[in-house]
């Protein structure tokens, strides 16, 4: 796949400014710059996130209502439900918040909707299966809600009262809720607060609250109540909701990655135990390695199992449960991998790069839980926005992911009249469609791309923080470059490219599967080894060539070095 290089422009003047006022390197002041940072106050709070630095909970919009009502229940012993999601962030928001409730004096139960018998979100079976189990006058939607305007509007009919806790777009009109906790619903001024939440930020946000007046009205349990251990729930599902690791959501997963790596909490020994997740956990290893599992259960069925193991008591009582996740997960790679291979292998045997703007695959029985997984391995194979469906009747059902350029959740509209349902927002959306409309969805998607994406808009976008010299990549400039960790959506992770440099020994190709290549790159005084990952047996740099890179810090045997993580290469003089 051909990337297309994009260089942020050197600033060496406000770089170096910033370089002498803060004292750090200039490479890191241009690194802070790209990434939207260059006052110098702000960069310091970036660069040592402090609990401290979060907002007062009260500022996000109705959040008075919600502790209100909430408080209202604690004093008449009313029992309330958490309504949550069967994925990472819905299910870490509806522990935590059965965590706080519980310690602080409420009688709260929890429900998750199943995937297939009940769909997504705050639906009506979903809704009515919850109140037969759980007959209770007060439902906090956590995770969804902020488009219910009918199952809302229903419960109301039935004296039931609902709190939405959510981040998700708001409808309009917005749903008749007692409270709608939503940032979505604050407006678009830099002096508002934060609003960048997922859900289980919010909930740490509604606890944060609840203590908080709990304390002002001197419940004794909220007076020794602390919220901290809380933060290793709140960064496994930030991390995996992809939200930006910007502003308070940097603060919360900064502290939370240091909880999760020397948590107690059962479910996540377990987890971590299961994952063979090795210290110290950073973003990658709670994005690919726990919440994948997690997941698993929610994805292929209902979520319950998720929620019981982070509310596991014990270890005896976790491990069973985190093993289980771990099976799921592996039955979830295995439809996963099967579909993927099936869609590619179609896709190839008919793709004219020319003409096929989008991708739209679907088929009897290709499971929903993991279309929206597959689109996504679709897209990084073709870099075309791309939707996979299934189902089992004639009616079926599927998600998308998108590129920058197209929005998806616009295109759907267009397509609105060959669709039975359709939602989402630019980069990700979901449909429903009667099978014998896939053709013409294709045909329509294709031609709606063609009139808004340009051919180089087909080629993935690779952002490069700087130019630099090979001996600029060193081990005191990889430790003070670390203190943009942790990286994910917002603040992406730091790459460079480096100009005319030639291989110092031979290619060498390693892994079981021969497909990855080790390379010694020299540019004439420094000499770095290098690793391309997943080069396939595609073409090999050979004379002078460009390189971008990823630099990593390795541990071997005691002994640190620096390896390059190849992710590009040009001829030199290419454009």
């Amino acid at each position: 796949m051909k990337f297309r290089w994009f260089i942020a422009p050197p600033q060496p003047l406000l770089a170096d400014r910033l370089a002498a006022e803060l004292r750090i390197s200039s490479l890191l002041a241009q690194c802070l710059i790209n990434r939207g940072i260059s006052d110098a106050r702000l960069i310091s709070e970036f660069l040592d996130p402090r609990l401290r630095h979060l907002s007062d909970p009260f500022l996000l919009p109705q959040m008075e209502s919600a502790v209100e009502r909430l408080f209202r229940a604690r004093e008449r012993d009313e029992a309330l439900v958490v309504f949550g999601d069967y994925d990472v962030d819905g299910v870490t928001s509806t522990a935590l918040l059965l965590e706080v409730f519980e310690a602080l004096g409420w009688k709260a139960h929890a429900y998750l909707p199943n995937r297939m018998d009940e769909g997504y979100g705050l639906s009506q079976e979903g809704v009515d299966n919850c109140l037969k189990k759980f007959p209770v006058s007060l439902l906090l939607a956590i995770d969804c809600g902020s488009t219910a305007v009918q199952t809302i509007d229903a419960l109301r009919a039935r004296n039931v009262d609902v709190i939405v806790v959510d981040h998700h777009q708001i409808s309009s009109p917005p749903p008749a809720a007692v409270a709608l906790v939503n940032p979505q619903a604050l407006p678009a001024n830099p002096l508002v607060p934060y609003t960048e939440f997922c859900s289980v930020g919010l909930a740490f946000k509604l606890a944060h609250a609840l203590v908080k007046r709990g304390r002002e009205l001197k419940i004794p349990a909220a007076l020794d109540y602390d919220l901290r251990p809380l933060l290793d729930l709140v960064a496994l599902g930030t991390i995996a909701d992809l939200v930006p690791l910007t502003g308070e959501n940097r603060i919360l997963v900064s502290a939370g990655l240091e909880r999760l790596n020397r948590t107690r909490r059962p479910g996540l020994v377990a987890l971590k135990n299961v994952a063979r997740a090795t210290s110290p956990i950073g973003t990658f290893e709670t994005g690919f390695q726990l919440a994948p599992r997690l997941n698993a259960a929610g994805r292929l069925e209902t979520a319950e199992e998720a929620l019981r193991l982070l509310l596991a008591r014990t270890l005896p009582e976790a491990m069973p449960i985190a093993q289980s996740l771990d099976a799921r997960n592996r039955e979830r790679q295995k439809i996963e991998r099967s579909i993927v291979d099936e869609v590619i292998a179609t896709v190839r045997s008919r793709f004219d790069p020319a003409k096929d703007f989008v991708i739209v695959e679907g088929r009897l029985l290709w499971h929903i839980g993991v279309v929206g997984i597959v689109a996504s391995r679709v897209l990084q194979e073709f870099y075309r926005p791309t939707i996979i469906i299934g189902g089992d009747g004639e009616n079926w059902r599927g998600s998308g992911r998108s590129i920058a350029g197209f929005d998806l959740a616009a295109a759907l509209r267009q397509c609105d009249d060959l669709l039975l349902r359709h939602g989402g927002h630019a980069m990700a959306a979901g449909v429903s469609i009667a099978a014998k409309n896939l053709d013409a969805f294709r045909e329509r998607l294709n031609d709606i791309a063609r009139q808004s994406l340009k051919p180089e808009d087909l080629h993935p976008p690779l952002r490069i923080d700087a130019e630099i010299r090979l001996a600029d990549v060193h081990l005191e400039n990889l430790i003070e470059l670390d203190r943009l960790r942790p990286t994910g959506q917002g603040n992406p992770p730091f790459q460079f490219c480096t100009v005319r440099v030639a291989h110092r020994r031979p290619l060498q190709r390693i892994g079981t599967d021969k497909q990855h290549v080790k390379m010694w790159l020299t540019d004439g005084t420094t000499t770095h080894e290098a690793v391309w990952w997943g080069a396939g047996n595609g073409s090999l740099p050979v004379g002078s060539f460009d390189v971008a890179f990823i630099p990593r810090l390795q541990q071997y045997n005691g002994q640190r070095s620096v390896q390059l993580q190849l992710l590009d290469w040009k001829q030199s003089g290419s454009s």
